[in-house]
């Protein structure tokens, strides 16, 4: 009797300690979730900057009569006589802002919670704002040539502007039968579609600290293989993080966890960085001469 509680002791033990290997940690998952946090946070301000920059430069620029100097910093932005194309534009821009602070407010937890309807009609306006975005980027750079660069700069953009049409189809086909988990996934990855012209920007920005200058690229014609990486790499990189971010989320692996955590938090500084220098040496500057 002694014997077999002995080893039904014994038992107990091993499996406790196979438990405790196996179970996620708890700090794994509060490094993940933290790092993810801080990430966003980041972003949204990042992006808030954005926004300011646009409505300072562009928008007073227009408010002023004075569109033509826009020219400054998006060569063939504004077209004289072309009353349709400068339109578009404008439009474009505009609504690149309403974008960015319709999109921020779906990832409020406290609004989703406490403004149920709110979040869903904004989600609607989100959807359809982001579709027309990436239909106007494509007939500017097709239709339009209004966009600096080479044929793969084109087509990164392009790329970029087709994931926003199928991850907006997406969201809102999950939304429609009640799948919120996987909404909430699709929604993420058109954030981070949407987000790639502010990628781009930064990701350059930060690049040309780096570098103390230009590096791979031209910066008079605005070509070279640093601009053709970066055109690709402002979405699909931001796309393969938060699927990284995902999958460790998913799965009980605490080296996993902390890896991605760690990867996030890096690439949080870099962002950083790219953010500083993009505000300090193009966005202020230029809001500072309209």
């Amino acid at each position: 009797m002694h014997a077999h509680a002995t080893a039904a002791s014994a038992d107990r033990l091993a499996t406790d300690r196979t438990a405790d290997r196996t179970a996620p940690r708890p700090h794994a998952a509060t490094a993940l979730r933290a790092t993810g946090i801080a990430w966003f946070a980041l972003a949204a301000l990042g992006q808030l900057l954005f926004a300011a920059y646009v409505l300072g430069f562009y928008g007073r620029l227009a408010l002023q009569g004075r569109p033509q100097d826009w020219d400054r910093v998006l060569p063939h932005g504004y077209v004289a006589g072309d009353a349709w194309f400068n339109l578009v534009l404008a439009v474009h821009l505009l609504f690149a802002v309403a974008v960015i602070a319709g999109g921020l407010l779906q990832f409020v937890p406290r609004i989703r919670r406490a403004a149920p309807a709110f979040h869903r009609w904004n989600g609607r306006a989100y959807l359809l704002l982001c579709a027309v975005l990436a239909l106007g980027g494509l007939d500017m750079v097709w239709v339009r040539g209004g966009v600096v660069g080479d044929v793969w700069q084109h087509l990164g953009i392009s790329l970029d502007a087709l994931l926003i049409l199928g991850f907006a189809g997406a969201a809102w086909r999950c939304a429609r039968a009640r799948r919120i988990d996987a909404h909430r996934r699709w929604a993420l990855r058109l954030f981070l579609a949407v987000s790639g012209v502010w990628f781009f920007r930064v990701g350059l920005m930060g690049w040309l600290v780096v570098n103390g200058g230009p590096a791979g690229f031209d910066p008079d014609r605005f070509t070279g293989p640093t601009l053709t990486v970066l055109s690709f790499a402002q979405t699909l990189l931001p796309l393969g993080v938060l699927q990284l971010y995902l999958h460790a989320q998913r799965r009980d692996s605490p080296r996993l966890r902390l890896a991605v955590a760690a990867g996030l938090a890096g690439l949080t500084l870099l962002m950083l960085l790219g953010i500083g220098a993009a505000t300090a040496f193009m966005w202020l500057p230029q809001m500072a001469k309209a």
